[in-house]
């Protein structure tokens, strides 16, 4: 893949929790000025096709603790079918790369998995790789990750819900500067006002908890990149570290190429430039 010319190469943009594809935008015009095709995918549940709480818009958010989210039924295999979708459109291009960032490692591997011919190198933004434990909250909970912000962010049962749901749109200034502390501590105040406003307050139960199964013979045989985020509060550098080393251990014929980055869990919204550049290389 290294010789191949950008201008043959197509990035395929999966996003994280509560996010969408917009969410790529700045780092999508960057590649393009290096000469590189990128399309930028929304899992089910997320972007401007998200279900949302009946009053999450409303005056005083009626019901955003209890109401069951519109998202429940949703699993990994139906996010896995969206990542699909658009490699098999993309499959033309001479090098396809699949880029997934946080939760989106999730949905990403197992479309991997399921068609590796479809994808000449996966890379990994601070994402959840399930190649040594299988579920992404056996991470989030593990002891290399105790010291991650975010979990006063998170509203009401989510076994009830059947939704991680966060309030994006709070009024209480509490709540959104932990929200900025953990995904965009780096991030201008009023860009991450902007930002907030465009996040989804339901990320489906299924993304993090449902396991995701791996084999040498088709995810293991794809190539594979890191991207560290160093001052992530979301996914700390010991948990990215974490997933590495489980997964090289388990396979270990096709090892990650660790970079790092600078910065938060959000490289997109605070550096788009340095993440294109890093993904171009």
């Amino acid at each position: 893949m290294k010789n191949a010319p950008l201008t043959d190469t197509v990035f395929v943009l999966v996003h994280g929790a509560w996010h969408s594809s917009g969410q790529w935008a700045a780092t999508q015009r960057t590649l393009a000025g290096l000469g590189a095709a990128s399309v930028a995918v929304d899992l089910p549940g997320h972007g401007f096709d998200a279900r949302l709480p009946s009053g999450y818009l409303l005056p005083g958010q009626p019901g955003l603790l209890t109401e069951k989210s519109r998202l429940a039924s949703l699993t990994m295999d139906d996010c896995a079918e969206a990542v699909l979708g658009v490699l098999r459109r993309v499959r033309h291009h001479h090098t396809v790369v699949l880029v997934a960032h946080s939760a989106g490692g999730g949905p990403a591997s197992l479309a991997a998995e399921r068609a590796p011919e479809l994808v000449d190198r996966i890379v990994y933004l601070s994402a959840f790789v399930p190649g040594g434990r299988s579920r992404f909250r056996d991470y989030l909970g593990s002891p290399e990750n105790a010291t991650a912000l975010g979990q006063n962010l998170i509203l009401g049962d989510p076994e009830a819900l059947g939704a991680i749901r966060i309030n994006p749109l709070s009024p209480d200034p509490a709540y959104l500067h932990e929200l900025r502390e953990t995904h965009y501590h780096d991030t201008p105040q009023d860009r991450f006002d902007r930002w907030r406003s465009a996040l989804s307050p339901d990320l489906p139960l299924a993304i993090p908890t449902a396991p995701v199964a791996l084999t040498p013979a088709r995810w293991g045989r794809i190539p594979r990149t890191f991207l560290r985020c160093a001052e992530d509060r979301a996914l700390t550098p010991a948990a990215q570290d974490l997933m590495i080393t489980e997964a090289d251990r388990a396979f270990p014929e096709s090892p990650f190429t660790v970079r790092t980055l600078p910065g938060s869990h959000s490289p997109f919204a605070a550096r788009p430039d340095e993440l294109a550049a890093a993904l171009a290389t």
